[in-house]
């Protein structure tokens, strides 16, 4: 495969303001706009529903406003003659009946509806699903620390870890920026985006210890940018390859797996960048040295043959 020859680190300054304006951005709009919780997270109703003809979701919307289902989400799902509707807990409501109360509601207006699913989630069951999802991505940060930091050194994981960290906080204040919806499926997703960074990082880091190694003239800064050239074409194969997936999910999908596409995308790019720009970039700036890569020698026993 050929080989480039890209500054990667002479950008690296550059690189890292641009982290931080995303970081700062992503957190400040988390923490007071915070993400748009699916029903998996908040508790309600979803409906399914197909119409004989033709449907406009804005109609429909009206239509559950007018009988008091305020706060009502209404999109066309697949085709524009089905809908999926999205209505929230509330106290006044009595939720064990309301997929009952939707579907007469929209019969009155179209006897020739049909209900494809009618599924409830309790908001008990909801906040248990946020607080296990919070744990679920802190303890697969921790795995990756722990995994980095005896597979190389402490400032490889350290690295590594805030590669993990910064694609994980870009993913989610995309999705709060943008008022996505982040439901289970969106959960998995940044979950996969934990592994698929962890793995192009660690790709990039193994070739970095290796020409530290190896290599016997040279800064830190020219085998780091050795290392990343030598590893670019895996990494753009990969990428591309991974997001015509991605893409044929996203257009051809459906509904239910958008999300999931979604965050994937930003995933695969922002995972991308982090390992150049922020993995090995923090290599930098803890200064590594080859002599925290030296494999150390075996001690001489007296017995041993010289």
């Amino acid at each position: 495969m050929k080989t480039f020859n890209f500054d990667f680190m002479r950008w690296r300054l550059a690189a890292s303001m641009g982290s931080g304006v995303a970081l700062l951005v992503s957190v400040v709009t988390l923490a007071f706009a915070g993400l748009n919780f699916g029903l998996d997270f908040t508790g309600g109703t979803l409906v399914e529903v197909g119409y004989p003809k033709t449907v406009v979701a804005n109609d429909v919307r009206v239509q559950l406003e007018n009988a008091g289902f305020n706060n009502a989400v209404v999109q066309n799902f697949g085709t524009d003659t089905d809908l999926l509707i999205r209505v929230p807990s509330r106290p006044e409501i009595d939720q064990a009946t309301l997929g009952d109360q939707i579907q007469a509601l929209l019969r009155e207006a179209e006897p020739e509806m049909e209900v494809r699913r009618s599924e409830f989630v309790g908001p008990a069951v909801g906040a248990e699903l946020r607080e296990t999802a919070g744990l679920a991505m802190l303890v697969a940060l921790g795995a990756v620390m722990l995994y980095i930091m005896f597979r190389f050194t402490g400032k490889f994981s350290i690295g590594a870890v805030t590669a993990l960290i910064h694609d994980v906080i870009i993913t989610l204040g995309m999705f709060a920026i943008f008022r996505w919806t982040f439901d289970l499926a969106v959960l998995a997703a940044v979950l996969a985006v934990i592994g698929y960074s962890l793995n192009d990082t660690i790709v990039v880091s193994d070739r970095i210890r290796e020409n530290f190694r190896k290599m016997r003239r040279g800064g830190a800064m020219e085998i780091i940018n050795r290392s990343l050239n030598q590893t670019l074409g895996r990494t753009v194969v990969t990428s591309f390859t991974t997001l015509l997936v991605l893409l044929a999910l996203l257009i051809f999908g459906g509904e239910l797996i958008r999300g999931f596409a979604i965050a994937l995308i930003i995933g695969v790019f922002v995972g991308t960048y982090s390992s150049i720009y922020v993995a090995s970039n923090m290599l930098m700036v803890l200064g590594i040295r080859r002599e925290d890569l030296v494999v150390p020698e075996r001690e001489r026993l007296p017995d041993d043959v010289p």
